[in-house]
């Protein structure tokens, strides 16, 4: 159970282990989905899990689990009809005389209770007044405070599962992608990822829409004889449809920005959630950007000069975490921002080494970038959080990968060797050339600094002489500028 003195309402984590799972993918998974259930707010206090062949259709668990999880909750573990009972006039007469019958038992019982309690008044004066019981009333709220007020599936949940799930525990129901949805909702910052976000929370919503228990009537007029639902979802649809016109125009944008820097040198930091990219970049580049231990800390691609500067400039992207399970319109949504890693002229895996699931989490990264055919970029895999292992354990890392860095964000000396490892990458694609920048050029010399390292520099009749290194399409395009 949670600690008593949090403040954070409580939460249920339910699990069902299905064939091919094994018990520690399974632990992970659950240990996963409270890290989310914690960015989301709430603490975890107790965990329902079943080993099943398949998921209810119905509720998920099975019966006894259900009643279980109930218990924790407050529910009465069963799914009632939402449908209302027919009944036939004899009946409803049979019930209403019952009732007014009973209604008179209970006056005539309230008349008897009266009268005792005016016969006992002068005794009860007379007695010490004896030990003051907290009423149970005060008691069941007491209990119903420390019950958890959400359940959280480690699955995505159907509308009618969710529906079932909710009347039968009592308690709010999310599934893994609403909290994924949720979260991604409260970290957007710029206007981009808003709206990114909003796409697929809507996405996710539109299904789930219910009726109100005392649903609206039909509306009259334009879309007469479209239920309230109905008018939601046609809503939700235009809304989305202007969310992803305005999301073009920004795309676009972004589209001329990446353009304008087809030709310099490019690096995106691309892994799991929480595996350190952020502290990577600020220690890359010396920006500010967000830390923080939480997953999807940040949602926006941010670019930056790696530091200290090189000529050419090396440019640094650190784009969105990924995390298992992670919905498919939240993929589709970022979209542009992972744009980033497709375009880029070298990737950086970063996996958190201190993490027992890393390869599966490195495997989840992979995945999601062979999604979208970055898979064929150069890459380069970086275990970072090495601060967190054993000598021996860092040992076997690169025994088993060879080719990989292992460092910490957090050492300086580390993060230098990996900017030297950066620089001698693309130095071995860079080739060698002359050029020669007439008198009457010499303010179109920042191209040539900007695109290129100069190697040495002489002057003579007709121009500045220059060796250069560059990459093959930026030495094409400075020979070209700069033919006489």
């Amino acid at each position: 159970m949670s600690n008593s003195s949090s403040t954070r309402p409580l939460a249920v984590l339910v699990g069902v282990q299905l064939p091919g799972v094994s018990d520690t993918d399974h632990a992970a998974d659950l240990a996963e989905l409270g890290r989310l259930v914690h960015t989301l707010g709430y603490e975890v206090a107790a965990t329902v899990s079943q080993r099943r062949d398949r998921l209810a259709a119905g509720t998920v668990l099975g019966t006894g689990k259900l009643k279980e999880l109930a218990s924790i909750t407050g529910g009465r573990g069963t799914v009632s009809s939402g449908a209302q009972e027919r009944k036939s006039k004899a009946r409803e007469r049979w019930e209403a005389e019952a009732e007014a019958a009973e209604a008179e038992a209970a006056e005539a019982e309230e008349a008897e209770t009266d009268e005792a309690e005016v016969e006992a008044a002068g005794v009860e004066e007379a007695e010490e007044e004896g030990p003051v019981e907290e009423p149970p009333e005060e008691a069941d709220e007491a209990l119903a405070a420390a019950r958890p007020t959400v359940v959280v599936v480690d699955h995505e949940l159907s509308p009618s599962q969710l529906s079932n799930l909710e009347r039968a525990t009592g308690a709010q129901v999310l599934d893994r992608t609403g909290v994924i949805v949720d979260i991604f909702h409260r970290h957007a910052r710029s206007r981009e990822a808003k709206m990114q976000v909003e796409i697929a929370r809507l996405n996710y919503l539109a299904p789930r829409l219910r009726e109100s228990t005392g649903s609206r009537e039909r509306q009259q007029g334009r879309g007469s004889g479209d239920s309230a639902v109905e008018l939601d979802r046609r809503k939700i649809r235009d809304r989305i449809a202007e969310l992803r016109e305005g999301l073009t125009a920004i795309q676009q944008d972004q589209e001329n920005r990446r353009y304008a820097r087809r030709d310099q040198l490019r690096v995106a930091l691309v892994g799991y959630t929480n595996a350190g990219k952020s502290s990577l970049m600020r220690a890359l580049t010396g920006s500010e950007v967000l830390v923080a231990d939480q997953l999807f800390a940040t949602l926006d691609t941010t670019v930056r000069a790696l530091q200290p500067e090189t000529r050419p400039r090396v440019l640094v992207s650190d784009t969105v975490g990924f995390i298992q399970k992670l919905p498919h319109d939240l993929v589709a949504s970022f979209r542009s921002t992972l744009d980033e890693a497709l375009e880029a002229s070298l990737l950086l895996y970063v996996v958190d080494a201190s993490d027992p699931t890393w390869e599966a989490q490195l495997e989840v990264t992979r995945g999601v970038l062979r999604e979208i055919g970055a898979q064929s970029v150069p890459s380069k895999l970086l275990f970072n959080k090495a601060d967190r292992l054993s000598p021996e354990a860092r040992e076997a890392l690169l025994q088993q990968h060879p080719e990989a860095i292992v460092l910490s964000a957090h050492a300086p000396e580390d993060v230098a060797a990996l900017r030297q490892r950066v620089i001698e990458f693309f130095e071995g694609s860079m080739v060698e050339a002359d050029l020669v920048i007439p008198y009457a050029r010499q303010a179109r010399i920042g191209e040539v600094y900007e695109n290129a390292r100069v190697i040495s520099e002489a002057f003579d009749e007709t121009g500045r002489r220059l060796k250069v290194r560059a990459l093959p399409a930026a030495m094409a395009r400075l020979t070209r500028a700069f033919q006489t």
